[in-house]
């Protein structure tokens, strides 16, 4: 496995992400859920996202990047869950909070092809990642987008954090397993990830 790559299996336990799934619900009804674009194509992204905290990562037509609004309201987004910011603090040894909180919803068909994290300034801080409900099969390669990957399942509960030279690895998640889990109303998969945009 690539240095820095931490597994942290069953990091939150059952009762700990019934709570953050019923809060990350109420934030959505101020901060919606919205289908991303591709930059250049356009083309509507398999996965809808939101996002917490100061800055949002958005993505549409004109390319990638980090704002301090909701693309479809126009309004700030919503704040960063108190369980999301102890984690940042238990596992990420980076001296300045998360920034932006991603919330990706994944449905049954839903995928995210192998892709690096890339748009933020502060390249040193990890990205620590939350999966919720249905479990994923993630795929972890390396450095270059031609480097083997090896691939694992991610379960209610897990993090994962992609830190020192795993912070620049190639990463993706191939499929979602829909009816493993009743976590979430009417199924599926809610991934949470923090990241430090700028450098503190």
């Amino acid at each position: 496995m690539i240095e820095g790559f931490r597994f942290l299996p069953e990091y939150f336990s059952p009762a700990q992400q019934k709570a953050l799934v019923a809060e990350i619900l109420s934030l959505l009804e101020t901060c919606p859920l919205y289908r991303g674009a591709m930059p250049r194509t356009g083309k509507a992204m398999s996965v809808r996202n939101s996002n917490l905290g100061p800055l949002g990562w958005v993505s549409d037509i004109k390319g990638y990047r980090y704002q301090p609004t909701h693309p479809a309201t126009g309004e700030p987004w919503g704040p960063i869950p108190k369980a999301m910011l102890d984690l940042w603090s238990d596992v990420s040894d980076y001296p300045a909070p998360p920034q932006a909180c991603l919330v990706n919803w994944y449905e049954a068909g839903s995928r995210l092809g192998l892709h690096i994290d890339a748009d933020e300034t502060a390249r040193d801080a990890p990205v620590v990642s939350v999966s919720l409900g249905s479990r994923a099969l993630f795929r972890l390669g390396g450095l270059e987008r031609s480097d083997p990957t090896s691939s694992m399942r991610l379960a209610s509960g897990d993090v994962v954090v992609l830190g020192g030279v795993s912070r620049r690895a190639y990463h993706g998640v191939d499929r979602i397993y829909p009816d493993s889990s009743t976590l979430i109303p009417g199924g599926g998969r809610i991934n949470l990830t923090l990241r430090r945009v700028t450098a503190p």
